[in-house]
């Protein structure tokens, strides 16, 4: 087995896995329950497609601030304190959003939502990258990134079977968010933070934020900067336009709520064969060759997911977008932090990842604005797919491989 391989100090690297994938599940629960719950509210408050889209936004800018702000903190803090922060953030703020009393109240709390997300996924898969041997870095992290498909397909099942009785609703779903809070105490306890980090001498952890921020673009590192926030800004754009508004548009191909969250569930267990095919192949083919593979497999299948009609033709694109977009997510998890020094690693990571989440924003806002427009819904999956292209450019032409490279 794999993780055999791993070293991890006091803690096995079984565990630092379950650890922090844990935290990733709870995340990607969220993120996925957010999707279904726009299909609910849009029934239950009478909500527009520009007012749905402006929800998935808010929460993406909250993203982007979490992403900047905790990567300078991870790298300032340490990894550990600033994964328990973002945990309980995202957590408390799920909690309360299902006593959400209006359309306003609930753009707050998934701002508050998404902070702590966009703060906790660059951070954890920066711990896990400092705490595994190079020949095997890549695989851990896409394991890690595996936990986001479990996450997903909770979602999924809470939503298929719990959104719709009156008993319990979107509301009563989104309580059981709340639930990680209790799991960050365990955190403090149970988790060590990364050795990397931990070398690093106190003038390189106190060192100006600017100094970091600006570090990023030095000669050097130029390069693999401006392919990062591309890719990013790419992959996020087109992951939170198609996905968060995947049981919406079901709904808009003429499936009710129920038949569309089903066949969501479906697609969404398509996500795990990606994952951990990308875990297999990710340190045979390296990271550089993966990525573009899953990228253009990404982008062929939301072509065809647009263009489709019947259940069978959605239910099999629809498969093979989520087999591929999720991993090529692992992959490009795993890529990111080895681009950076350690001392500017989280920083790095999380400038990227926050990039990505301005596309968070324009996605969902534009799906809304073009679905009002009547733009049909194969003009907006072609628009995603020609997103996902200039990832894949960017990938080929500044690209670097860093497979087994030593941190």
């Amino acid at each position: 087995m794999i993780l055999s391989q791993v070293r991890q100090g006091a803690l096995s690297s079984n565990k630092l896995l379950l650890i922090c994938g844990t935290g990733w599940l709870f995340d990607a629960m969220d993120v996925g329950l957010l999707s279904f719950v726009l299909a609910a509210l849009k029934l239950e408050w009478g909500l527009s497609a520009a007012q749905l889209g402006l929800i998935g936004s808010v929460n993406s800018i909250g993203m982007a601030v979490g992403a900047f702000v905790f990567g300078l903190y991870a790298d300032r803090k340490g990894r550990k304190s600033a994964f328990m922060i973002t945990l309980l953030m995202f957590s408390i703020a799920s909690g309360l959003s299902a006593f959400a009393w209006g359309f306003g109240s609930l753009l707050v709390l998934r701002f508050f939502i998404g902070m702590g997300l966009g703060g906790e996924l660059p951070v954890a898969s920066t711990l896990v990258s400092e705490s595994v041997p190079p020949e095997v870095r890549g695989r851990v992290v896409v394991l890690l990134e595996s936990f986001w498909a479990v996450g997903w397909l909770l979602a999924a099942l809470i939503a298929y079977f719990l959104i719709p009785l009156p008993s319990v609703g979107w509301r009563g779903a989104m309580i059981l968010c709340a639930l990680p809070a209790f799991y960050a105490l365990y955190l403090r306890f149970r988790l060590p933070d990364s050795p990397h980090y931990l070398q690093l001498s106190q003038k390189e952890k106190k060192s100006a934020f600017r100094h970091k921020i600006a570090a990023l673009w030095a000669p050097e590192l130029r390069r693999a900067s401006v392919m990062l926030w591309i890719v990013w800004f790419c992959v996020v754009f087109s992951y939170y336009g198609m996905f968060l508004w995947l049981p919406s548009v079901m709904m808009l191909k003429g499936f009710d709520m129920v038949k569309s969250f089903g066949y969501v569930l479906v697609m969404t267990l398509a996500q795990l064969p990606g994952y951990f095919t990308v875990a297999w192949l990710i340190e045979r083919a390296g990271r550089k060759a993966v990525l573009v593979v899953y990228l253009l497999g990404t982008l062929i299948s939301a072509y065809f997911f647009g263009v489709a009609s019947s259940a069978p033709q959605l239910l099999l694109s629809g498969s093979l977008l989520s087999f591929f977009n999720l991993g090529a997510w692992g992959a490009l998890y795993a890529y990111t932090p080895e681009q950076y020094a350690t001392s500017i690693r989280a920083t790095g990571a999380g400038m990227a990842a926050a990039v990505g989440r301005i596309g968070g924003i324009f996605g969902p806002l534009l799906v809304g604005a073009l679905v009002a427009s009547g733009v049909p819904i194969s003009g907006i999956f072609a628009l995603f797919s020609l997103a996902i292209l200039l990832a894949v450019l960017a990938i080929m032409l500044l690209g670097q491989e860093t497979r087994q490279r030593a941190l």
